[in-house]
């Protein structure tokens, strides 16, 4: 199946994360960089994922189960094709499974289907129902010169960065690809400002964008990786009020050993 929300593997860290934030006049989306993860341990001819692909918070579409033209995402995402739709010949945009697949953690061949944007063109990914996103990622490569990646809200550009910029901090080389570079690229939302609604990968000029096991955390905000670490407002309060009665006792106890 294409669609990943849940699955039985723990994913495999696999590199230091090298931050870079994106600060336009209102917003600051962060990017953070690694070689990825293996959904699956020993599994690695399918690409690198987020290191979220097994937590049920999150979407991962890896494209694997796409079989024609229909294709238009799940109930939670839509991808729209420019020109209404994609092609399956060579050089054009659409889903493939060639030796171009974005690569894996450490630069395996990806035996598995991936998305390709070809020259002067684009794929739109929007939230359904009014939802916005805080967090995205996406395993890409082989980088190449006229990949551009962009964040919408309300159809204006909250954030955009170019090849320049995704592959200066890129480290990972395919096996069989020309000393291009791969990895896996995650932006998230550092305020509400920052939320997004809308995906947007495009190649501008000749040569290709490929794309791979893209996941998505629908959510407004702050992106909070780890939601359930961060104590509820009464709970906090409840540990302050804990805390004044220790200090009161101690205090008390002081005061009885003074005496």
């Amino acid at each position: 199946m294409f669609i990943k929300k849940i699955a039985c593997a723990a994913a495999l860290s696999a590199s230091a994360i090298a931050p870079l934030a994106y600060a336009g006049s209102a917003h600051a989306i962060s990017l953070t960089y690694t070689a990825g993860a293996y959904r699956t341990p020993g599994v690695t001819n399918q690409g690198a994922f987020s290191e979220n692909v097994n937590n049920s918070n999150f979407t991962t579409i890896d494209f694997n189960g796409v079989t024609d033209q229909t294709f238009k995402g799940n109930d939670l995402v839509k991808y729209t094709f420019s020109g209404g739709g994609y092609a399956t010949s060579p050089g054009s945009t659409g889903i493939f499974n060639d030796q171009w697949a974005p690569a894996g953690v450490q630069g395996e061949i990806n035996q598995s289907k991936y998305l390709a944007v070809f020259q002067n063109s684009s794929v739109s990914i929007t939230a359904k129902n009014g939802g916005v996103f805080n967090y995205f990622g996406l395993d890409a490569g082989a980088l190449s010169t006229g990949n551009t990646f962009e964040l919408l809200k309300g159809g204006v550009t909250v954030a955009k960065w170019d090849y320049n910029q995704l592959n200066n901090i890129a480290t990972v080389v395919g096996i069989n690809m020309n000393d291009q570079k791969n990895g896996f690229f995650e932006f998230f939302s550092d305020s509400a400002l920052d939320n997004f609604d809308e995906i947007r990968l495009s190649q501008v000029g000749g040569g290709g964008f490929e794309s791979d096991n893209h996941t998505f955390h629908l959510g407004t905000g702050k992106f909070n990786p780890n939601p359930q670490s961060t104590p509820e407002p009464g709970a906090i309060l409840g540990m302050l009020a804990v805390g004044g009665m220790v200090l009161q006792q101690r205090r008390k106890q002081k005061l009885q050993n003074a005496k």
